[in-house]
């Protein structure tokens, strides 16, 4: 898979687990780190079926990480940057990966959100 596409879901992923909240990775969060943290989901965002460990354990970490409304958002944004450069992203299944992996967001995820809204 192209590192590209990876940025892409990673992206996408990371707008679900921005929105959710946690402690922060550092002083400021990255779209770098939220494209790490949510690459592993990519295939699942494709093509469905199991998600895997370690798409989980991103988006738990990335969670953990956006503490502040300000890493909230950079998340959001990050995630939808990305998701406009992946193909094949099943927007029904990255709403509902937040859930799959335990993590509750108070939104949907979609790349309708607006980050600006997220608390």
């Amino acid at each position: 898979m192209a590192s590209s596409s990876v940025v892409k879901l990673v992206v996408c992923l990371a707008i679900m687990a921005m929105v959710v909240g946690g402690a922060p990775l550092a002083d400021a969060l990255t779209c770098g780190q939220v494209s790490s943290s949510l690459a592993p989901c990519i295939s699942y965002l494709r093509t469905g079926g199991t998600v895997p460990a370690a798409c989980c354990n991103g988006i738990k970490s990335l969670n953990a990480a956006a503490k502040t409304t300000a890493d909230r958002q950079a998340a959001c944004n990050c995630i939808k940057s990305a998701s406009k450069s992946i193909n094949g992203i099943n927007f029904s299944l990255a709403a509902g990966l937040p859930g799959k992996c335990g993590v509750s967001i108070p939104y949907k995820i979609s790349p309708n959100t607006d980050c600006k809204s997220v608390k």
